[in-house]
């Protein structure tokens, strides 16, 4: 079942013209020498080396403690922003719920603009985490954004007016596109998602003026039979087995990209397979080029350098789209041009960035599925008691990772990465009725495996960890309590700066970790913070909206928000104050439960596959969504034209009738009855 998503209408206001031919006018060389003005935030990560560092200090260590609000603009949702906005010349560009671009005052949080790309409301239904994306790119007067239903627009930065539109997926296919595309050399650079609903990855190179595509690069191969694009695809097919291709393959590049202009190397971090377990996607093996990858590729070109692969035969969802970052390190020595990642498999890789060699690799949190990385071979060591089948495994980390999607900062200034970390380990077991399903969700998994008996269950938890990337060590950790907590932005100041699960935007010591600042700003933050200066003055940035996939997966063990989602600006002395959340709604009796066990079981395991994704595993909400246990009467007696009619299709809630019937509606309400009778007065609030 698709998400009902709550939501508040308003129009689109009308552009305002900037007033100057030159608004937003960056081009290579301003982002190459962002240093020469740290007031602006003009790439994803700032820079292309994607460090999230900021030279700024008028912020620091010995003042931090009197910062304050200074403007806040609240988005029309309550659901997830994942967005790091950019901010050029006074100007910040962000982005809302369902592609949405909002120009701000940088200063004051006034909208100056607003562009609506009518993003499809249905296409959220092949999306893994809601209507959510992660931002804009920006080039010389345009912006640019990949929408979730496949396309990639240019879009006039100084009145917000359409300037050109491709599709970069195949329109009738379950792509979906959630991350921020980066501009290189005049070419729009945007990958794609949908590993899990059976696509095969690939990344489009885009000419910045007219939208005409320049190259493009798979990353996992195609059906043999059709020939192979490249050299690449051909050595990649030589790592898979079976008939892949009918699945997929997976291998997405949902997020992450860097980019060396000294080495004119783009940086590539691909995804899972699709679906989960090998044995079924490639049965026989193989290490399924270029699964859970670093890639990097010829800028111009779009041609294969070099790969280095955190995950062979990537059987855990340990994708390799997490952050990227460039840097110069010292080690032994001797200074090295380096690539660094933290991605979901929970080790610290550190690899040369010219020739992909790894050069040293640590756990970063708890793990068990592999006991460290051979530094010969530069493969995991694989721990074959957590090679899950049938029977289900406890694994850690679990397919949120040891650290996720969220930015990950590095300051040269103490030589450290600053990065959100999770603990949150998970039962892997494959499904032995799993039937490929075209347009459908393919994991290959059993969602409801209980972890085996006897298994250790350590308890869930978050932290904000300061690693260092040359000895490959902590030197501090701050316990967050909950996983699932926002990306990281360290300044020149000796701050880092990060929002939490439970509604704290926090500044720490980058040195040490001690404390210097906080605020409740009532709702989960998920985006890395931006910081930047108008007339001289610094402001510490985020766009806060509790959501993700953790939040829609549902568990009591996290917070719930009711908060509106907002952009929200700091700056010493701000004085600005926050409305209070709204309280929570009662929770309404549910009605009576009076059909069968047997119909309620049925509808159980078709909402497992149709409607978890959204409204949570065993129906608890993560409270972004609306909970099914707590449905009104009115909703109880519109359920079937909800979910076969589609009347809330406007909400992002389509119908599902060509996967579903009317039988199938009815054993879902069922199900959701009994849930609801059985958690009645237990979960008031949820």
């Amino acid at each position: 079942m698709l998400c009902i998503l709550p939501a508040v209408a308003r129009p689109v206001s009308a552009a305002i013209v900037l007033g100057h031919h030159d608004v937003a006018d960056v081009d290579a060389a301003r982002i190459i020498h962002a240093d020469r003005e740290p007031g602006n935030w003009l790439s994803h990560g700032r820079t292309y080396s994607e460090q999230h560092f900021s030279p700024l200090k008028q912020i620091n260590d010995q003042n931090a403690g009197r910062l304050g609000l200074a403007w806040y603009t609240d988005m029309p949702t309550t659901n997830g922003l994942e967005v790091i906005p950019l901010v050029v010349d006074g100007v910040m560009y962000t982005t809302g719920n369902w592609n949405v671009i909002h120009a701000l005052d940088a200063a004051t949080g006034r909208e100056l603009w607003r562009y609506d790309p009518h993003t499809r409301r249905d296409w959220i239904r092949y999306s893994c985490c809601g209507p959510v994306n992660r931002g804009l790119a920006v080039w010389k007067g345009k912006l640019y954004e990949g929408i979730l239903d496949g396309r990639l627009i240019a879009v006039d930065a100084a009145t917000g007016k359409l300037d050109w539109e491709v599709r970069t997926t195949p329109k009738d296919e379950p792509y979906s596109i959630t991350g921020a595309p980066r501009v290189v050399d005049g070419k729009v650079i945007i990958g794609n998602g949908g590993a899990e609903l059976g696509v095969r990855g690939y990344v489009t190179a885009y000419d910045a003026e007219t939208g005409k595509q320049i190259w493009r690069f798979y990353t996992v191969p195609g059906n043999p039979a059709d020939g192979f694009e490249s050299r690449a695809m051909a050595m990649a097919a030589k790592t898979w087995h079976g008939k892949w291709w009918k699945y997929g393959g997976g291998g997405t590049p949902w997020d992450s990209f860097a980019y060396d202009p000294e080495l004119n190397l783009l940086y590539i971090g691909t995804g899972n397979g699709g679906p989960w377990p090998r044995a079924i996607r490639s049965p026989g093996g193989g290490d399924n080029l270029f699964l859970s990858s670093i890639v990097a590729v010829n800028a111009d070109t779009g041609k294969y350098v070099w790969h280095y692969q955190t995950t062979p035969g990537d059987r855990w969802d340990y994708t390799a789209t997490q952050p990227m970052i460039l840097a110069d390190l010292r080690i032994h020595g001797k200074l090295r041009k380096v690539i660094m990642q933290a991605p979901k498999n929970g080790f610290f890789y550190v690899l040369d960035r010219k020739t992909g060699k790894l050069i040293s690799a640590k756990n970063f949190v708890p793990v068990n599925w592999a006991t460290g990385i051979d530094m010969k071979t530069g493969r995991p060591r694989e721990n074959p008691a957590r090679q899950y089948g049938v029977k289900a495994k406890l694994v850690s980390p679990g397919p949120n990772g040891g650290h996720d999607w969220q930015a990950m900062s590095y300051s040269p200034d103490t030589g450290l990465a600053y990065l959100p970390t999770n603990n949150m380990p998970w039962a892997y077991s494959r499904d032995p009725h799993f039937r490929f399903q075209p347009m459908g969700w393919n994991i290959g998994t059993n969602p409801a495996a209980a972890p085996p008996p006897g298994a250790d269950k350590a308890p869930l938890g978050g932290s904000l960890l300061a690693w260092d990337p040359v000895h490959q060590k902590k030197v501090w950790q701050v316990d967050l309590g909950h996983p699932w907590n926002g990306g990281t932005l360290a300044t020149a100041g000796n701050l880092v700066v990060e929002g939490a699960a439970d509604g704290r935007f926090a500044i720490y010591r980058a040195d040490t970790g001690k404390l210097l600042w906080q605020q409740d700003i009532h709702t989960g933050a998920l985006a890395g913070p931006v910081t930047y200066t108008v007339n001289g003055e610094q402001y510490i940035a985020v766009a806060a909206g509790w959501g993700g996939s953790v939040v829609l997966m549902g568990d009591h063990f996290l917070p719930v928000h009711r908060a509106t989602s907002r952009v929200l600006a700091f700056k010493l002395g701000g004085h600005a104050s926050l409305p209070a959340p709204p309280p929570a709604a009662p929770v309404p009796q549910p009605p009576p439960f009076t059909a069968s066990n047997k119909t309620a079981e049925r509808g159980g395991k078709l909402y497992g596959a149709y409607c978890s994704n959204c409204h949570g595993f065993n129906a608890v909400s993560g409270g972004t969504i609306p909970d099914l246990r707590h449905m009104t009467p009115a909703i109880h007696e519109r359920f079937r034209d909800i979910v076969l009619g589609g009347v809330l299709s406007s909400y992002g809630m389509d119908s599902f009738a060509d996967v579903l019937d009317k039988s199938d509606a009815e054993a879902i309400h069922a199900w959701l009855i009994r849930r609801a009778n059985q958690d009645y007065g237990k979960t008031a609030g949820r």
